[in-house]
């Protein structure tokens, strides 16, 4: 099985415009900062209320009131970290470097189990159960109390996989998956699949050509998901019927998010754009922000919240993606996408800076 790393640049990119002025069209403060650790490896989030679930490469995991910035429990597992972090808000789990899937407790250590393929996208917790998407397009769940494997299915695999987090969560009772350049829901008691609905169909003549995998970071309203192809296609699906409502040609690499209108996606370029949720057309496109090499989109707000590879959080608006307003972080890239605990927006940069970002 080979990797394929989503994202390169070199000294002849096409360098970013100035981006002038500040317009400083919304009042955002530094509420807090702490460090992690550096952070090279695909980290998921997760948030339940207001608490924040974290993790460095060097295997120190830190769950914290994103209020405050205050540490609730760290727990240093000892190596790198590959995938992580899930958590359902009781249990948390990641996978480490030694293909191990380790799954805590308030801040204790609760079993290990070793993996037969590599995971790039973290664990996801729902349900007590730890659910496990691997390269090889195999899906594994474990009781998260116990550590026992409950069940898990194997899909063909391909010749490449992306080196990034791929599509794990859930609507309801289902367990959705990316399976390649299909959205899949599963039967998350058994595995067995309810249906697939194509985002994207490998093409071309060689296994790069051929790469769609669907990358971490959906859509979601209601039932609907919608999901990225990569540098193939975004598209979304009715998840109680597993039918396709549209999808449109997209040349992107990291995920999506949206509202009950519009959903929000960056292209390669860095250009920002705005889909219709209803049909697929194109609400609106902004090339403010070209060759920045942007994080995914958070929805928050009035605004449309993405990280670039200088530090920079950018806030534009989700009507017209026009620029309102711009802050720092620690001059290191934000590829962490941005999530919003109760009040904070909460950003991660590569060195381990982890921000809390309050209104005035």
């Amino acid at each position: 099985m080979g990797g394929l790393v989503a994202c390169s640049s070199g000294s002849n990119a096409p360098k970013a415009a100035d981006l002038g002025s500040d317009p400083a069209l919304m009042g955002i403060k530094t509420a807090w900062t702490t460090k992690i650790g550096q952070v090279d490896f695909p980290l998921s989030v997760p948030v339940k209320g207001n608490v924040i679930t974290l993790a460095g490469s060097n295997g120190t995991v830190v769950s914290m009131d994103a209020s405050s910035g205050a540490t609730l429990w760290q727990l240093n597992l000892g190596g790198g970290v590959s995938a992580g972090v899930g958590s359902d808000g009781r249990y948390a789990a990641i996978v480490n470097r030694e293909n191990e899937l380790v799954t805590m407790e308030a801040g204790r250590e609760l079993w290990r189990s070793r993996l037969t393929t590599q995971v790039f996208t973290a664990p996801l917790v729902a349900g007590a159960r730890v659910f496990v998407l691997g390269a090889d397009r195999s899906v594994s769940a474990f009781d998260a109390l116990s550590g026992k494997k409950l069940w898990s299915d194997q899909r063909p695999g391909e010749a490449l996989v992306l080196r990034q987090a791929g599509v794990l969560s859930a609507v309801g009772n289902t367990l959705i998956v990316g399976l390649a350049g299909r959205l899949a829901g599963l039967n998350p008691l058994n595995g067995a699949v309810v249906w697939e609905a194509p985002i994207a169909t490998p093409r071309g003549t060689n296994d790069v050509e051929r790469l769609v995998d669907l990358v971490a970071g959906v859509s979601r309203d209601a039932q609907v998901v919608c999901a990225r192809a990569f540098q193939a296609a975004v598209g979304c699906v009715n998840t109680t019927r597993g039918n396709v409502i549209w999808k449109q040609t997209a040349a992107g690499s990291v995920g999506l998010q949206g509202d009950d209108k519009l959903v929000y996606g960056v292209e390669e370029d860095g250009r920002l754009m705005a889909w219709r949720l209803a049909d697929g057309g194109s609400a609106w496109s902004s090339d403010r922000l070209r060759y920045r090499h942007l994080s995914a989109p958070l929805v928050l707000g009035r605004s449309v919240v993405v990280g670039d590879e200088s530090g920079l959080v950018h806030f534009v608006s989700r009507s017209d993606g026009s620029l309102l307003t711009r802050r720092p972080t620690d001059g290191s890239a934000v590829r962490v996408t941005p999530v919003a605990a109760g009040q904070t927006l909460v950003v991660v940069t590569r060195n381990g800076t982890v921000l809390g970002f309050q209104p005035e």
